[in-house]
C-alpha cells in the first residue's frame, strides 16, 4: 500500500500476551432479522420500541437510562451490566466494537479486558485516548453466553440506540473495530479483510453523516499478530483522516 511500517512501534502495540479472543470475528454477511417472538412481542415490535425510546434521548445519560429500562434483548437477563459507553462524550473519534466480554460485563465498560488494553495502546500510538479524545461503544450492549457472536435480532434491537448515540455525540470519524460492527453498520456482504483499510459514508436515520473506517479487532490481533502491519496501516489511515477532518 506504499506505507512504511514502524515495526518496533507495532511490536510495542502488540506487547500483550496472546489469549483466547474475547470477541470473535464475523466472516460472513448478516441476514435480515427473522420474525420471532420474544415473550408477547415480535422482534420488529421490540425494534419499534427501541426506536421510540432512542428518539426521546437528548444525551448519553438519557441513552444509558433508556437502555437500562429496555428489555428487548434476551441477553440482558443473564448479564451483570448493560455496557453502553466509555470515554469522552463529544470526541471527534468514536470507536464501535462488537459487544462486551466477561470483563466488560463485570465492570460495565466496553473494551476493558485484554483486547481493550491493546486497543488503548493502538489509540495511544496515534495520539488518542478514551480519557481525552475518544468515545468507545459497541453495536451490542449485553454479553452473549460464552462470548458467542451476537445474533442478527440481538443486533437489530440495539441498532436504534447505536444510531442515536452517533447523532448525540456527532463524531467526525467512526472506527468499526472488527467484522461484526463493520458488516452490521454497513449492511455489507464483505468480510473485514475486504472492508478494512477503506473509508465509507455512514448516515443515521436521523440524517447525520459521518465517515466510517473498519479496522481489525484487537482480539483478532491477539491471536494473529502476523497481521500487525495491516493494523498499523489502518491506524495511519485513521490518524490521517482525523487530521483532515478536525
Amino acid at each position: 500500500m506504499g506505507v512504511a511500517v514502524d515495526e518496533p512501534l507495532v511490536d510495542a502495540l502488540l506487547a500483550v500476551a496472546p489469549a483466547a479472543p474475547e470477541t470473535p470475528e464475523l466472516a460472513q454477511a448478516l441476514e435480515p432479522a427473522p420474525l420471532r417472538k420474544r415473550g408477547a412481542r415480535t422482534v420488529p415490535e421490540w425494534i419499534r420500541e427501541a426506536e421510540q425510546m432512542a428518539r426521546g434521548c437528548a444525551s448519553l445519560d438519557d441513552l444509558t437510562a433508556a437502555l437500562s429500562e429496555f428489555n428487548g434483548s434476551p441477553l440482558k437477563a443473564s448479564c451483570e451490566n448493560t455496557v453502553v459507553y466509555d470515554g469522552t462524550p463529544g470526541a471527534s473519534l468514536m470507536v464501535i466494537g462488537e459487544g462486551p466480554g466477561a470483563e466488560e460485563d463485570r465492570r460495565g465498560k466496553p473494551f476493558v479486558g485484554r483486547a481493550g488494553q491493546l486497543l488503548d495502546k493502538m489509540l495511544a500510538a496515534i495520539g488518542r485516548s478514551r480519557t481525552e479524545n475518544t468515545l468507545i461503544s459497541n453495536v451490542n450492549y449485553w454479553r452473549p453466553p460464552g462470548n458467542r457472536n451476537p445474533e442478527v435480532d440481538e443486533l437489530a434491537v440495539c441498532r436504534p440506540f447505536v444510531d442515536r448515540m452517533i447523532e448525540i455525540s456527532r463524531p467526525k470519524l467512526i472506527v468499526a473495530a472488527g467484522g461484526i460492527p463493520a458488516v452490521s453498520l454497513l449492511s455489507s456482504r464483505e468480510g473485514i479483510m475486504k472492508l478494512r483499510g477503506n473509508e465509507y459514508a455512514y448516515k443515521t436515520p436521523g440524517g447525520y453523516s459521518v465517515p466510517l473506517i473498519p479496522m481489525l479487532h484487537p482480539a483478532y490481533l491477539l491471536r494473529r499478530p502476523q497481521d500487525k502491519s495491516r493494523a498499523w496501516r489502518d491506524l495511519l489511515l485513521i490518524e490521517k483522516r482525523l487530521g483532515e477532518l478536525e
